[in-house]
């Protein structure tokens, strides 16, 4: 009963605050894709995908070259975006409904499978300060499938409107029908990527006159992956004509191209409306590229691993007005730090005084690096990626990574090895030690949930259950 009272009171607040601010606070779009890896874009280094408009994005303003996701899957790194907190403090580790291993050597934890009520939200800030909140796109952070899920969307999280999120993490089709009961079907054949934008474009043109919030986590470019024809066409011909491609798969690139199109779409909006001078806009994604689906070299592994292939993500921020344009920025900067710093850049009073992520504000206005030396995470599951349970630490250059099942640790220098190739665990153990026992104190310092030995460990029956995983993976892209 406390939940909507609490929305009452913040949306009260809200209209009270834009009636007494006399200066209009900043718009602020947030686009997160799906399993978009750190190099399936232009400027990042793609020779095979084409991204004219997020390449304009980062010309504009920041890209960081040390962007990462909070998670290698994607529902744990969706909630810290929307509390600022490390998925390990909120006990939401792993992507909902999670991959059951239950031979496995360990055991995983009891872990949280929906965004907490008592978290204030993203959006809930926003709302508390007078803006029109709007998520478009896929939500994932809802029990599952079943009836009573609705109590879980968007709308139940400080968002006005919600466009196409429930419970599941793929969808259906991205040609209309979508088969998705959030979003109404379009015209036969309409793109879900070109929906999703054109949603977003509505929702600025209804409420151009007022602060807005859009939270555009789009399913692209989660399997199954799909592309309009003629796009896909076109990257077949390109593929046939470069040698020696690690990403060549066409009807990804074609899917990759809807991604940038809809941000095309969307910043023409903003400019025709006249809001482009006062709108933020975040570019990042949820974790690293699916393999084999794309290639994150010179990354090692990706979606669902251990590995920087699983983490390390693009991350661009335009701030109109403030941020110097083409900037990029090699300070590690984690999902939660957007929490704080989107209040911050927008000037609007935090509502909660805890939260994991740091403010970048200070950073993207003249380069001051913020003080803080080490980022973290927790994944204590199983993965069909790869992933065994696992924590990680980076700090500077060095990142250290923590397997439970056999209580190993590898270390890594990643200005000089960024694909991981040479564990130096054994070579600089004093080094490895103080890291893991950092790593130790954070993980108690957020009370955070560990695996324990599995009663039930049956190493003939979990080979066979985790080659099943792997075959059911290959369907959904978990």
């Amino acid at each position: 009963m406390l939940r909507p009272l609490f929305l009452a009171l913040i949306t009260l607040t809200g209209l009270s605050a834009a009636e007494s601010t006399p200066v209009r606070h900043p718009n602020v779009i947030v686009i997160l894709v799906d399993d978009m890896g750190l190099t399936d874009l232009s400027c990042y280094g793609s020779r095979f995908y084409e991204t004219p408009h997020v390449d304009q994005l980062a010309k504009d303003g920041v890209r960081f070259s040390n962007g990462y996701s909070a998670c290698t899957v994607c529902s744990p790194t969706r909630a810290a975006l929307m509390t600022g907190k490390y998925p390990a403090r909120l006990h939401l580790t792993d992507w909902i409904a999670g991959h059951e291993r239950p031979k496995a050597k360990l055991q995983i934890p009891d872990w949280q499978k929906f965004l907490p009520f008592e978290e204030i939200t993203i959006a809930e800030q926003f709302k508390s300060a007078g803006y029109a909140t709007a998520s478009i796109g896929k939500w994932h952070l809802t029990p599952g499938l079943k009836q009573g899920d609705e109590a879980y969307y968007p709308d139940k999280h400080g968002f006005d409107v919600n466009i196409g999120g429930y419970a599941r993490g793929q969808p259906p089709s991205y040609v209309s029908p979508y088969g998705i009961p959030t979003l109404k079907d379009g015209p036969a054949g309409e793109f879900l990527t070109d929906r999703e934008a054109s949603e977003a474009v509505k929702f600025i043109e209804a409420n151009k006159d007022k602060p807005f919030f859009i939270y555009l986590p789009h399913y692209a470019v989660h399997q199954p992956i799909a592309g309009k024809p003629e796009v896909v066409a076109k990257f077949k011909d390109k593929a046939a004509k470069i040698p020696d491609l690690k990403q060549k798969n066409a009807t990804y690139a074609a899917l990759v191209t809807s991604v940038d199109d809809s941000l095309g779409t969307i910043r023409t909006a903003l400019k025709r409306l006249k809001l482009d001078d006062n709108t933020i806009i975040v570019f990042t994604t949820d974790n690293g590229g699916l393999l084999p689906t794309t290639d994150n070299s010179p990354l090692r592994a990706g979606k669902g691993s251990a590995y920087e292939g699983g983490v390390r993500v693009p991350l661009i921020v335009y701030w109109p007005g403030v941020t110097k344009a083409g900037v990029v920025e090699a300070f590690p900067a984690i999902t939660p730090d957007l929490y704080p710093t989107l209040l911050e850049m927008t000037g609007v009073k935090p509502l909660q005084s805890l939260v994991d992520g740091i403010s970048l504000a200070p950073l993207l206005k003249s380069g001051a690096k913020p003080d803080r030396d080490a980022i973290f995470w927790h994944y204590p599951h199983y993965h069909p990626g790869g992933a065994t349970p696992y924590s990680a630490i980076r700090s500077g250059d060095f990142r250290l990574v923590h397997f439970y099942e056999d209580d190993r640790d590898e270390l890594y220098e990643l200005a000089n090895d960024v694909s991981e190739t040479t564990d130096l665990a054994a070579t600089q153990p004093e080094r490895a030690k103080a890291l893991r026992t950092r790593l130790d104190a954070w993980l108690k310092s957020v009370d955070a949930q560990l695996p324990k030995p599995n009663p039930a460990y049956d190493p003939v029956a979990d080979k066979a259950g985790k080659a099943k995983g792997k075959q059911a993976a290959k369907k959904v892209g978990e």
